[in-house]
């Protein structure tokens, strides 16, 4: 009777142990841009936060939901994407919001317009009722946006040199749109094509484990971690140490914990940077107090 007893509760132990390492993938990837938000909310600033970590998030978790449907990996990874892609948006949601009030003179407004363009291509390749030339015609005679020029900007003008820096938030929703519906229709085609469904796995965990490289170059480019809350990266490396570690005890896909390894090496090189740049970023914060 005993031995039943501790049965029962050795496997109760189990699946609440179990639970909550679930629980904490879900919610512990968000957790570290919790303080990022506040800090960007309360002084009304959000030039020490690159938006590109959002883009490479945004990305990456794309594809691991892609990747789920080729091969598939425990529900709460799935979860903690969907969740994960919902937290980006809100971050840049704000950043684009703060950035807007803090305009001194009104810019030129920078919105993302491939939209329209790669819809109409689409719907022109599956009828086949267009030539190029007429397409572009088409969407001259309908460009209604103005870039202050002489001449009006086409829907399909993307200029990269201010791509993810656009001034509206429905702009990064349009490209995250587009790039998830290219993507899924690319997977529905291959998605019987092993090499393919491992390569988007690789794609997805690599990308994320890239994502601390916009925030190194952003520092660099500053000299400073100014703006950039040191919360979120000591969060980020415990996450990551932490994920790493689910991932070889629960045999996720070999991506998932080799990328893991990397991303904690990137945490650490953003945590050697505040140590470099602390009296550059004590000096920037008197300059924004006024001291």
């Amino acid at each position: 009777m005993d031995w039943i007893i501790s049965d029962e509760l050795g496997l109760t132990v189990g699946h609440l142990v179990g639970w909550g390492a679930a629980g904490a993938m879900i919610i512990g990837g968000i957790a570290p841009y919790i303080p990022q938000y506040k800090q960007i909310k309360r002084t009304q600033d959000a030039e020490g936060f690159s938006l590109y970590v959002c883009l490479a998030l945004l990305i990456a978790n794309t594809l691991r939901i892609l990747f789920w449907f080729g091969k598939r990996y425990e529900l709460p990874l799935l979860i903690q994407s969907i969740v994960m892609n919902i937290t980006m948006f809100i971050m840049i949601h704000l950043c684009v919001t703060v950035r807007k009030k803090n305009q001194i003179i009104r810019a030129r407004e920078r919105i993302f317009t491939g939209a329209i363009f790669m819809l109409y291509i689409l719907l022109c390749c599956v009828n086949g009722s267009a030539q190029p030339d007429e397409t572009a015609r088409w969407l001259d005679q309908r460009s209604d946006i103005s870039t202050g020029s002489e001449k009006p900007r086409r829907f399909y003008d993307m200029d990269r040199k201010y791509f993810w820096a656009w001034t509206d938030f429905q702009s990064y929703v349009d490209c995250m749109l587009v790039f998830s519906v290219f993507g899924a229709a690319v997977t529905y085609l291959l998605i019987e094509f092993s090499p393919f469904v491992e390569l988007i796995g690789f794609l997805a965990v690599f990308t994320e484990a890239m994502l601390g490289s916009p925030q190194i170059a952003k520092n660099l480019q500053n000299k400073s971690t100014e703006g950039m809350s040191l919360s979120m990266v000591v969060m980020w490396t415990c996450g990551d140490i932490f994920k790493t570690v689910y991932f070889v005890v629960r045999e996720a896909p070999t991506q998932f914990w080799v990328c893991g390894g990397l991303q904690v090496a990137l945490d650490i090189v953003i945590l050697f940077q505040v140590w470099v740049y602390r009296h550059n970023t004590a000096a920037a914060r008197r300059t924004r107090r006024g001291d």
